[in-house]
Parts: structure tokens; sequence; C-alpha cells
């Protein structure tokens, strides 16, 4: 038996998420578009990709100044992250009402940071010369935005970031419960925040793995991703809250194929092993997910591995691609469509994430149970999981449960 999975269970709570994300900026209104698959932040700009209209999945909410944080702090990416943390901050307040600051951790999941001022600031030197007094090159670092968190908060735990492509916010969820479960902490800040930046659009565009409009997930005329921006970001406890529903990290797994610097094992071996891992975790079996938040990323090569691996643990099970809501959005992604699972077992009405797409399946993939808008759970769902696989074949897989 993996000696990794066995070890893990002592409950870890997830709280109510602060999100921000193209669906909205509060947790009411994405509940609102998530289910009814309206998307009001996915526009197409030339804003990221001058001369060229992109479909992305933008925050249109108006972020925190963030004047009052040290220069090395100052970025786009840390204002969206204490947007997140305004979100859940009532919450956190009670949590750590008596805990020494020790004993509170940071976790966050990113893969551009500070890249939007980094860019600002190269413009600025090409155009005048030298660099603006605005910018300081530790914006761009990675750990800024746990950094950042931390010393806002004045807590002195544990407090880094990881950067695995788009399973950063997923394994930050996952080092979170591991840090409860370790004794390292009594309470957790984890998820994830990214931002749009030109820097990643073109990254994506050289790949040849933008679509020019909607992304289309497992259709056969898929043309890759809609880029997005979101911070997401949990308070993981031992713990249930006393204000929302008990719903628990029941399990995760990991796993790093290593097959390819981008493209993932076609045979979907590490992803395999990250979905087995997180169901013996969890102590249940595949036909006990009641729902599946895909990857799909509507690349020919994620979308034909995932669609395999799906089918052999999940023929019936109904699933869907929430991106062409959200947009990929990075090293957020993991934790934002964590967040749409923890609203997926919230709702009373049993709803389920609609998968949109253009209903045109690809003959060379197994068929998958794709929602529809509209689409409900038959029983109230106990178990979701969700898959995240990134470049360098790192892969997740996050299962959240509500106790009865």
């Amino acid at each position: 038996m993996n000696t990794e999975t066995t070890a893990i269970h002592k409950a870890v709570y997830l709280h109510p998420p602060g999100v921000l994300c193209a669906l909205g900026d509060d947790l009411p209104d994405i509940r609102a578009a998530l289910f009814s698959g309206k998307s009001p932040g996915m526009q197409a700009t030339e804003e990221y990709s001058p001369g060229r209209a992109l479909r992305l999945g933008k925050v249109e909410a108006v972020l925190p100044d963030t004047c009052f944080l040290p220069k090395t702090e100052r970025s786009r990416n840390n204002a969206l992250l204490l947007a997140a943390f305004a979100r859940v901050e009532a919450d956190y307040r009670r949590a750590a009402a008596d805990l020494s600051p020790e004993r509170i951790a940071v976790v966050i999941g990113t893969s551009a940071s500070g890249m939007f001022e980094a860019e600002s600031a190269a413009r600025t030197l090409e155009k005048e010369g030298v660099w603006p007094e605005t910018f300081h090159y530790a914006q761009q670092e990675l750990g800024s935005p746990a950094k950042m968190l931390a010393d806002f908060l004045g807590v002195s735990g544990p407090a880094y970031a990881v950067s695995t492509a788009c399973t950063s916010s997923a394994k930050a969820l996952i080092s979170g419960a591991r840090l409860l479960n370790a004794g390292f902490a009594d309470l957790v800040l984890a998820g994830g925040v990214d931002t749009l930046t030109r820097f990643t659009v073109a990254g994506f565009s050289a790949l040849d793995a933008i679509a020019p409009d909607a992304c289309l997930p497992f259709s056969q005329n898929r043309k890759g991703i809609n880029i997005g921006e979101a911070a997401a970001l949990f308070l993981l406890a031992r713990a249930a809250p006393d204000h929302a529903p008990p719903i628990t990290l029941a399990g995760w797994g990991e796993s790093s194929d290593g097959y390819h610097i981008s493209a993932p094992d076609p045979e979907g071996s590490g992803a395999k092993r990250a979905i087995a891992s997180a169901l013996e975790a969890a102590r249940i079996h595949a036909g006990d997910i009641d729902y599946v938040n895909l990857h799909g990323t509507a690349t020919q090569q994620n979308d034909a591995m995932e669609s395999r691996v799906m089918a052999e643990f999940f023929p019936v099970t109904p699933m869907s691609s929430t991106k062409p809501l959200s947009g990929h959005t990075l090293g957020a992604a993991g934790a934002l469509e964590a967040a749409f699972c923890w609203l997926t077992l919230a709702d009373e009405g049993r709803r389920l994430p609609p998968h949109l797409w253009d209903h045109q399946s690809d003959p060379t993939l197994p068929p998958l149970n794709l929602t529809a808008v509209g689409s409900h759970a038959p029983e109230p769902p106990r178990y979701a999981l969700s898959a995240s696989f990134a470049f360098g074949g790192s892969n997740t897989a996050l299962i959240l449960g509500r106790s009865r």
C-alpha cells in the first residue's frame, strides 16, 4: 500500500473560499454564474495581445490599493490575493482569535506573480532609458504572494509559495493539509492567484495553444485554451465551520511522470496514479465520486489523454470542464476549481457545473458523461474530484467530501 496516502486522514475542513474570477467577485454571484453557464468576465480583448483579439477570463472588480505595502510587495497579483482574503477575513479573524502567530501558515500557488509590473517597467525602460521609481525586481518573485499575506497578517508560521504551473494551487491546498496533519500549524490560508500578463499570453501563443474564440474542451473542433485570471483562497482547519456546510479535503493524490516538458504522457500513467492515490487516501471507490471537475484545457493532447483516463475511472460520472467559464487560470486553477467543487457540494439544489462546448464529439476520444446547463445530481452529492495536470508531468487529484 502507498505509505504516502495511508497517513493522511485526520479531518481537514475547508471553510467557504474567497474567490474572484471571470464569473464574479463574490461567492453568491459566482455560484449563480457557475450553475447558469454565464460568465460576464469572459471577453475578447487585445489588451494582452496587441493586434490580436483573444477571449480571456478577466476579473472586473476594483482591487485594493497596495500603496500601504512595501514597494517589493506591490503588484496586481498581490492586490487580487488581498481581495480574496477580504472575502474570508471575518471567518479568519474568528478562527485565529486564540492562536499564536507562529501557529498560522500561508501557502499560495502562483506562476506569474508580479510579472505584470515587470512588463510595464520594461516598457518604461525601453521608452525612457530608466526603470520606473515604482518598480523593484522583488515584485516578480514567486514567493511574493505568500510573504505579502503573512506579513500583512503578522503571522510567523510556515509561509511559502508553490509554483508547478497548472497544479500550483492544488498543491498549495495539499501542502496546507499536510501542515495541519503534521502538527506544524493549527490554521492555514491556502489557495492560488495568477493575473493576466502579455508574457503569459505570448508564451502560450508561441506554443500554438491559444484558441482564437471560446475554448471547446473535448470537441473535435478544439483549438486550445482561453487564459484567465483568478484568486481562490481557503481557510483550512481541523474543526468544521459552524456557519457553513462541513466540507473536507477528503483525499488527494500527486504524481510526476516527467514525460515531456509540455506534453502529457499520452497513456496518462501519471494522471492515473494521482487519481488512484486520491481515492485510496479518501478510502472510497471511483463509483463514490458524484462529480468530476476536469482539467479540460481544450488542447489536443491534454483532452486526448484526460478523456482516456476519466473514461477508465469514471465511465458514467457527471463531469465538466469549467475553463470555458473562467479561462485557464494557470497557477490559480487548482484552487479555483476546488472552489467550484466546494460550491457543488454545498448547493442545496444538487446543481452541477455545466460543460460548455459545441456538442461536436471527437470520434477518436472515448465518450464522457458531460453535464449540460441545468444538470442536477440525482442525490445530494457527497464527493467531488478535481483534476489538474501541468507542464513537466505534474499531476494532482483533489477529492472534496461533504460530511453527513
